[in-house]
């Protein structure tokens, strides 16, 4: 396993609780759009085993072109340890990440993608869509559909409408609203789903597709297969 050490570069302050640390993209190193990696805090790996409390599993909100790995987070007041840290580092600091892959890239099939999120899980969706900006190939359209009671609502300026290229963003503060706007994108029985949000929002948002007759290989989620069997067994949609 190669570990990659790298350093901050940008700290942005998206909203109150968010940030997005951009870091130092190492030489050669490349990621496909949806990718996540393992981001890792100085430390995690001094004793005979990993310290696994200063490791956690981090979508990368660029692509490779933009020449930085950026990572989106929420930090609440109440965090944990690692969070706790992360707050604290600034430009210059360092971190390491492994194990980089991707689980959700683009299907370009001909079809609808709607891609539903939660708060910060949009950040996983950056990536996707501005690839499909650059390359609309196979796609016939893609709805963004992200729900965040806080109003925090991330890249607004790259999810807006914009009819032109074929690509629609809602936003909506209040579950109730969403899961209706959910069932309605559901009358696409033919379209793709793409599912990113704790796992909670993973099950719900299962309960529903399925419950409107979608079907478990129309759903993608951001989980390696190893645990996609715990997301999309019958079990969970009882």
């Amino acid at each position: 396993m190669q570990i990659y050490w790298t350093k901050i570069n940008k700290v942005i302050q998206e909203a109150p609780e968010i940030r997005t640390y951009l870091l130092d993209c190492p030489e050669g190193f490349t990621w496909e759009e949806g990718a996540y990696t393992h981001l890792a805090l100085e430390g995690f790996n001094t004793g005979d085993k990993p310290n696994r409390s200063l490791i956690r599993h981090m979508s990368i909100s660029t692509l490779p072109h933009e020449n930085s790995i950026g990572i989106t987070t929420r930090i609440r007041k109440q965090c944990s340890e690692f969070k706790s840290i992360l707050r604290d580092l600034e430009v210059g600091d360092e971190m390491a990440f492994f194990k980089t892959r991707s689980n959700v890239p683009l299907k370009r099939e001909g079809k609808n993608i709607y891609m539903l999120s939660s708060g910060v899980g949009l950040a996983t969706f950056r990536p996707l869509v501005l690839d499909y900006f650059e390359r609309a190939d196979d796609i016939k359209h893609i709805h963004s559909l992200n729900i965040d009671s806080k109003r925090d609502y991330l890249f607004t300026n790259i999810f807006e409408s914009a009819p032109e290229k074929r690509f629609t963003s809602q936003f909506i503060d209040n579950r109730n609203d969403y899961y209706e706007e959910v069932k309605n994108l559901a009358a696409d029985k033919d379209g793709l789903f793409y599912v990113v949000g704790s796992d909670e929002f993973l099950v719900q948002n299962i309960e529903v597709l399925r419950d409107q007759g979608i079907g478990l290989e129309q759903i993608m989620l951001d989980k390696p297969e190893r645990k996609l069997a715990e997301f999309l067994s019958v079990q969970l949609l009882v």
